[in-house]
């Protein structure tokens, strides 16, 4: 099983980047997904998880409304738009592949993480 997350970069304040994540190896579309981040210095966080079907998504309460998750079954690829982003989106973000075809928060559920891909918004 392999998960190649790109997109990241360096945006200022109130910009966007949207995060893609290629699977490959694992039966795409049974599977929920997650995006999380992890700062300098914090410990891993939970940003926004996405059902098999893409019909129920979660989010981090500081992401809501700015960042929206989606996939496409067919090209085995989750996403993760970001729009208005602040420093405090500043993390490596990861994507992460779940047993089990529910959308979930908790990181223990995942068996399968990418390499991450970093983000950085600058002020």
């Amino acid at each position: 099983v392999q998960l190649q997350a790109f997109g990241g970069g360096l945006v200022q304040a109130g910009g966007s980047l949207r995060l893609s994540c290629a699977a490959s190896g694992l039966a795409f579309s049974r599977n929920g997904m997650g995006w999380f981040r992890q700062a300098p210095g914090k410990g891993r966080e939970f940003v926004a998880a996405i059902s098999w079907s893409g019909g129920i998504a979660y989010y981090k309460d500081s992401v809501k409304g700015r960042f929206t998750i989606s996939r496409d079954n067919a090209k085995n690829t989750v996403y993760l738009q970001m729009d208005s982003l602040k420093p405090e989106d500043t993390a490596v973000y990861y994507c992460a592949g779940k047993q089990g075809a529910s959308a979930s928060s908790w990181s223990q559920y995942y068996h399968y993480w990418g390499q991450g891909t970093q983000v950085t918004v600058s002020s």
